[in-house]
């Protein structure tokens, strides 16, 4: 039967996001293939509302013109948006739409959304130093929530299954990872084009091998916790993180290897061989190992 009505809208807004993220990562891609079709659909709902929002503070608001006050109201927009879409279950924004619609679903509550979108606010004044403090705060909110709000998403293949501590930690704990990588991955545009360094204690023109090490440590050790946990997940959800923990720590082993001077020059990234390699390990559930 044909969609109708709410439905509809309610699929043109998730096939937006799906657009939206095929446009933005290839790693996600890889890895949501393993998932099931309504899971697949609301984990890219959940990563398309993060990019628009990562979008805002990152640098095209400010080619479209914005100054800083009217970038920070439309950043304040969309979380009220996004807050009202999950109470009344409709939003014209077709990418809150689609988040709104799979949060309601999967039981995603609103303080995660108002954590997140505060850790946005951060890059709209970032500090010139991050502190530990800082450092962990914003980590929370951009990564850890976001975990959490994927885990959700995850349990929506088995309904029935509850989420223990574990789950909860482990989550949390791989989105930290992805993060820190991420921060490594990128410090030279972060540092170059956006004016931040996110690494605790380390200046604009500071980085070297000793804060390196003790990044790839903690993403290391993060890895290790969320491997634990991912055990748990749903079967397809355990293949689908097993490949994306797996495309990350192939990402933490190569920034390992590369020297501080080297990473703020170029962009470390993982070759599509390995990635295929990665992909067929986590099919096979050898992922966790």
């Amino acid at each position: 039967m044909t969609a109708t009505g709410l439905a509809l809208y309610t699929s043109a807004a998730r096939t937006s996001s799906a657009r939206v993220i095929s446009m933005y990562s290839t790693s996600f891609g890889l890895a949501s293939r393993l998932l099931t079709r309504r899971v697949r659909a609301g984990i890219a709902d959940v990563y398309a509302l993060v990019r628009v929002a990562d979008e805002i503070v990152d640098g095209p608001a400010e080619e479209a013109g914005m100054d800083a006050a009217e970038t920070r109201a439309v950043l304040d927009a969309l979380e009220a948006e996004t807050l009202a879409a999950m109470r009344r279950g409709f939003s014209a924004n077709l990418v809150v739409h689609a988040f709104a619609a799979t949060a309601r679903d999967a039981g995603i509550p609103p303080e995660l959304v108002v954590e997140f979108f505060e850790s946005m606010r951060t890059d709209l004044d970032p500090p010139a130093v991050f502190d530990e403090i800082a450092y962990r705060r914003y980590i929370h909110g951009s990564a850890e929530v976001v975990g959490s709000m994927c885990l959700r998403v995850f349990m929506l293949e088995r309904p029935g299954l509850k989420i223990s501590e574990d789950m909860e930690e482990g989550a949390r704990r791989l989105g930290a990872a992805f993060q820190k990588v991420n921060f490594l991955r990128d410090l030279a545009e972060d540092r170059d084009r956006l004016g931040r360094v996110y690494l605790p204690g380390v200046a604009r023109h500071e980085f070297g091998d000793a804060h390196k090490d003790v990044v790839v440590a903690e993403i290391a050790a993060d890895l290790a916790a969320a491997r634990h946990a991912i055990t748990a997940l749903p079967p397809r959800a355990r293949k689908a993180t097993s490949a994306a923990a797996g495309l990350f720590a192939q990402l933490n082993d190569r920034l390992s290897k590369t020297p501080a001077a080297e990473i703020i020059r170029r962009r470390v990234s993982v070759p599509p061989a390995v990635k295929a390699w990665v992909l067929m390990r986590a099919l096979s559930g050898r992922g966790t190992r």
